[in-house]
């Protein structure tokens, strides 16, 4: 019998699968038994590739850390610019994949890519003259900030009733039912405002270090 072409099981089919399944079903639906199903293949042979679910679910974090463009901190734009461009990148992928986020909130770790994004921060920082505290100090503020927006929805979380919202318990939210219909557009207003406000607090603290310069 002839060899296939290409292997039955390699370890991008098993991590895209699982992606997958994180996307449509969360991180309780990725198995070992599962996944096994789900690629046509026995239990064990997994184990070739990945020893613990754990490590499976590393992996796929890390391919969403792949998916973010690091290219800004290499093309001379300005460390604010760079900044933007990255949190917007960046928050692209976790949105397109939010129930890997908690993952991806312990921290980098070993993950290649994550470490990879996280260098070219701190580096894109320190080259522009932040003083290595401070720079990691952005990392961070920026880091909570992409994956509490990805995380969550502020106009999603009101139902389309306006019965919901009596005037006589909630007087200010007269018009809170029509949040959700415009949920993208009110989420994507509220990220770019409170992206904006960190960066003008941050030109602020970068200003006060040249002039103590």
């Amino acid at each position: 019998m002839a060899r296939p072409r290409k292997p039955l099981l390699s370890t991008d089919r098993i991590i895209g699968t699982a992606r997958t399944l994180v996307d449509a079903e969360g991180l309780a639906a990725v198995s070992t038994r599962r996944l096994a199903a789900e690629l046509g293949v026995s239990g064990p042979s997994l184990y070739n590739h990945f020893r613990t679910k754990d490590q499976i679910l590393e992996a796929v974090a890390d391919s969403v850390s792949a998916q973010v463009d690091l290219s800004m901190f290499e093309d001379g734009r300005d460390w604010r610019t760079a900044l933007h461009d990255w949190a917007v990148s960046y928050r692209a992928a976790l949105r397109d994949h939010p129930n890997i986020v908690p993952v991806l909130a312990r921290g980098p770790g070993r993950r290649p890519a994550g470490l990879r994004l996280a260098d070219a921060v701190f580096g894109a920082m320190v080259a522009a003259g932040w003083p290595a505290a401070q720079a990691t100090s952005i990392g961070a503020v920026m880091r909570y900030f992409v994956m509490g927006s990805a995380l969550s929805s502020f106009a999603g979380g009101f139902v389309d009733d306006e019965a919901a919202y009596d005037p006589a318990d909630y007087p200010h939210l007269g018009q809170a039912h029509l949040l959700a219909e415009q949920q993208e557009k009110i989420d994507e207003r509220a990220f770019e405002t409170g992206l904006r406000a960190l960066l003008d607090g941050f030109a602020q603290q970068f200003e006060s270090l040249s002039l103590r310069g």
